[in-house]
């Protein structure tokens, strides 16, 4: 008889036994905030302030699907990534019947329109850098890809930023975590970026190899060599890469040893004052066969910049182009 009055109290009170489950769900989930010493929210307002976490995980898209306009958000408004996806997809990407852009707001830039407009020189993108010093200078675009080291882009990544450069006939920067495979398998332009961890001519002590720097800009993909000094997104410090991230791939490429924290320090340990950043430079120059050679810093101090200035007066040498940085990252 239990087991029959059991089997109709199941059948007559189905929604009595969902909001017993109920109860329990949300009993055991209240003892769990409770008793968790994580979030002080959650301890404070059990269950209840699981909700906050929930609308934060979805701000994003709420933000992008029914708030945010079309030229709103930074770097890249909605309205550029659609034109991104369409032409990556071969989409005429012009829309008919005028602008949704407020041509009148501050801020608007245009194009100056003109009465007798001429077809630019086909050298007219493009600038000559290291035709002084330079035994092999380099005719760069006006149009790059800037800075982003294999490690942080996938291989994929990678090899379609270089396949880019190749047929767009622009260069590509290999950020500071040294040249990859990925970076020269297409045979674009490369700017062999070198920062304070010289990954790539990293000697074992952590500083500065000639050899291997040597060993690498040998290859004819490396157009120009630039030295980073500082970068806008990390003022003031430099990095580390965690043990368990140094693969054996990577290992190779940035010439570190596997199974150890790599640090990249703050500053170069190969000089130290403007005249050491002059030498450095020249002997970067030479070493790499007559290659333009430049440097990348952020403008902090204006008297240190200046003082740069001073010394490429004072020796009559100096970088073949320099990049200026800002905080964008």
């Amino acid at each position: 008889m239990v087991g029959v009055a059991g089997g109709m109290f199941v059948v007559a009170w189905p929604a009595g036994v969902l909001l017993g489950a109920v109860a329990i769900a949300f009993g055991a989930m209240g003892f769990a905030d409770i008793t968790q010493e994580s979030h002080t929210i959650l301890r404070n307002f059990p269950v209840l302030g699981r909700l906050r976490y929930f609308f934060e995980s979805v701000r994003p898209e709420l933000r992008q699907y029914f708030v945010e306009s079309d030229q709103e958000e930074n770097p890249y408004s909605r309205e550029k990534r659609s034109i991104i996806y369409q032409r990556a997809k071969n989409v005429l990407a012009t829309t008919p019947f005028g602008t949704r852009a407020d041509v009148y707001g501050t801020g608007y830039t245009w194009i100056a329109h003109s009465m007798a407009p001429k077809h630019p020189e086909p050298s007219a993108g493009r600038v000559l850098v290291g035709a002084k010093r330079c035994k092999l200078p380099y005719d760069a675009s006006i149009f790059n890809i800037s800075a982003m080291s294999y490690g942080s882009l996938s291989s994929n990544a990678v090899l379609a930023l270089n396949t880019g450069a190749k047929l767009g006939g622009f260069a590509h920067n290999t950020g500071e975590g040294g040249v990859s495979p990925y970076h020269l398998e297409p045979g674009g332009d490369l700017v062999w970026q070198v920062g304070t961890g010289y990954f790539g001519c990293r000697a074992e002590d952590g500083g500065f190899s000639a050899e291997k720097f040597v060993e690498t800009a040998k290859s004819p993909s490396i157009k120009m060599i630039e030295l980073k000094l500082s970068q806008g997104a990390k003022p003031g410090h430099g990095g580390i890469l965690p043990a368990k991230k140094v693969t054996l791939e990577i290992s190779k490429i940035r010439g570190v040893p596997m199974g150890e924290d790599v640090n990249s320090p703050p500053a170069h340990t190969a000089f130290s004052t403007p005249l050491g950043l002059i030498e450095f430079v020249t002997k970067l120059r030479d070493l790499s066969g007559g290659k333009p050679v430049g440097i990348k810093l952020c403008i902090g101090h204006p008297s240190e910049f200046l003082a740069i200035v001073k010394a490429m007066v004072e020796t009559g040498e100096g970088p073949d182009f320099i990049t200026i940085d800002g905080g964008e990252g």
